[in-house]
C-alpha cells in the first residue's frame, strides 16, 4: 500500500476557492481509493479511541498554514508510513474500523452506488460462476457467495481466496493480486475499465499437507483437481513423459485424489508463478522465471547460449524485502508464506469463520454441479535440459519486468517490507 504524489484538487462549497491536497492510494500498483489529510485523521482519532494511543504509529501533525511543495511532499511519505505500519500490524490491520474505510473508500472514489448485481467468477479450468452480490460486499461476502454456488463447505473456505488476474492474449493469467479484505471485488474489478481483468477462485495456502483436509469434500477435490490440471497445462508444474504418462491413465480412470498424490511429487506443484523479467545476475538482463511455493522463491535463469540455471531464496532465511510496485504481487506470496508457517508453529490451522451479516444478507443462489475438469494437455518434452544450481548466496539480484527500462526503479517506486525483521529461526 503507498501513496502517489498528491494531487491539488478545488474544494466544493467553498466560496474562496481554496484548494485540498487528495492522496491517492494504490494497492500493489493499482488505485484503490482518493483520501483527504481530514479523513485520515479521523480514520486516526477512531483507532486511538478503540485500541489506545501506545498501540497506533505517529501520525503526521496538523498545520496552521498552507503546506509548501516540500511540506506537502513530506507529509505524503509520514501518511504512507503510517498507513503501511497500520496495516502490517495484526490487531489494527485486521479490525473492521481499518478496513471498512478503505472500503468506503474506494465505493466513494469509483462513484459506484450500492445495488444488486451479478459478478462473474472464474475457476482454474476456465468455468463461470456467476454469483449476486452487492456492489458494497467485501471480499470475504463475494468468497462466501461463491463458496455457497459451489457447494463449498464453510469450514473448506479459508482455504481458497479470490485473485484478480489479467487474461493475456493466449489466454493465461497474469496474476495481479489477491483480493483483500479492506476492498470490493466489484468495485476493484470493474474500476480498472477492461475485459481484461477478471477474479478467480485459487487455493490460497502453501503447505501442500492442508491438501488431505481440502480432498475429504468432494467439491473440494474438485477444485483442487482442476486447478493443478491447469497448472500442468500452463507450465507451471514440471513433469516428464513418464509422469506425463501415469497422470494421463489416472486422469482416464477418474482418479482424481491418485492424481494429486502423484501431483504433489512434483517440482513446482502447488508453486504461483509470475510475469516473465529479467535480471543483472549473474549476466545483465538474463531472462528469469519466478515462482513462489513451498517456503521459498525459485528462480530460472536463462544464460547466453541458452544455458539454464536455477536458484532459490528460502522465506525463512529472509528478514526483509525491497520491491517495485510491479513485483508487490510477489511480496504479498512472501509475506503470506510466513503468516502460515507462523499459524502453524503456533499449532493453529486456515480454516477460518466468516462473518456472517445479521440483517440484509442477500439470498444466495441454489449450488450449481461440481466442477468438471479439463483434459491433461501433452506435456513438455522428457529430454528436457538438466538444471543447474546457482549459489545459495544469491543476495543482490535485481529482477525488473521485461519491456520496462533498464534503469533501476527509483526510489519512489521502491517499497520495503520489514515486518519479519525481528523474526528468529527458532521462530521458523
Amino acid at each position: 500500500m503507498h501513496f502517489s504524489i498528491p494531487e491539488t484538487e478545488s474544494r466544493s462549497g467553498d466560496s474562496g476557492g481554496s484548494a485540498y491536497v487528495a492522496y491517492n492510494i494504490h494497492v500493489n500498483g493499482v488505485l484503490h481509493c482518493r483520501v483527504r489529510y481530514s479523513q485520515l485523521l479521523g480514520l486516526h482519532e477512531q483507532l486511538r479511541k478503540e485500541y489506545g494511543a501506545n498501540v497506533l504509529p505517529a501520525f503526521p501533525p496538523k498545520k496552521l498554514f498552507s503546506l509548501t511543495p516540500a511540506e506537502v511532499e513530506q507529509r505524503r511519505e509520514q501518511l504512507e508510513k503510517y498507513m503501511q505500519a497500520v496495516r502490517q500490524d495484526p490487531l489494527l490491520g485486521s479490525s473492521e474500523t481499518f478496513n471498512s474505510f478503505l472500503r468506503r473508500a474506494q465505493q466513494e472514489t469509483q462513484q459506484v452506488p450500492t445495488e444488486e448485481v451479478s459478478l462473474e467468477v472464474l475457476l482454474s479450468n476456465g468455468q463461470k460462476v456467476l454469483v449476486n452480490v452487492l456492489t458494497s460486499d467485501q471480499t470475504e461476502d463475494v468468497l462466501e457467495a461463491v463458496a455457497t454456488k459451489l457447494d463449498l463447505p464453510d469450514d473448506l473456505i479459508g482455504y481458497f481466496s479470490l485473485f484478480l488476474v489479467r487474461e493475456k492474449e493466449d489466454g493465461a493469467f497474469s496474476f495481479v493480486r489477491k483480493l483483500q479484505e479492506f476492498e470490493l471485488p466489484y468495485v476493484s474489478v470493474t474500476s480498472l475499465r477492461s475485459q481484461e481483468y477478471k477474479i478467480v477462485l485459487r487455493k490460497s495456502y502453501w503447505d501442500s499437507a492442508y491438501d488431505d483436509d481440502v480432498m475429504e469434500n468432494r467439491v473440494g477435490l474438485n477444485l483442487l483437481y482442476a486447478q493443478t490440471v491447469s497448472d500442468i497445462e500452463r507450465g507451471w508444474i514440471l513433469v516428464t513423459k513418464e509422469q506425463h504418462r501415469q497422470l494421463k491413465s489416472l486422469q482416464e480412470k477418474v482418479s482424481k485424489k491418485e492424481f494429486l498424490r502423484l501431483a504433489q511429487t512434483l517440482r513446482h506443484y502447488g508453486y504461483l508463478r509470475f510475469d516473465a523479467c529479467v535480471a543483472d545476475f549473474p549476466e545483465k538482463d538474463c531472462p528469469v522465471v519466478v515462482s513462489a511455493g513451498n517456503s521459498e522463491l525459485s528462480l530460472q535463469l536463462r544464460l547466453p547460449g541458452q544455458q539454464l540455471r536455477e536458484g532459490s531464496f528460502r522465506v525463512t532465511r529472509m528478514r526483509c524485502w525491497r520491491v517495485t510496485s510491479s513485483a508487490i504481487m510477489m511480496s504479498i506470496c512472501l509475506q503470506s508464506m510466513v503468516d502460515e508457517l507462523m499459524v502453524k508453529k503456533s499449532g493453529g490451522n486456515i480454516r477460518k469463520m466468516l462473518r456472517r451479516r445479521v440483517g440484509g444478507a442477500l439470498r444466495r443462489s441454489d449450488s450449481q454441479q461440481a466442477v468438471k475438469s479439463p483434459p491433461l494437455l501433452e506435456s513438455p518434452d522428457a529430454n528436457r535440459e538438466s538444471v543447474v544450481k546457482l549459489s545459495s548466496k544469491l543476495s543482490a539480484v535485481s529482477l525488473r519486468g521485461i519491456g520496462s527500462p533498464g534503469t533501476d526503479a527509483s526510489a519512489s517506486d521502491v517499497h520495503g517490507n520489514f515486518a519479519f525483521e525481528g523474526i528468529g529461526d527458532e521462530d521458523l
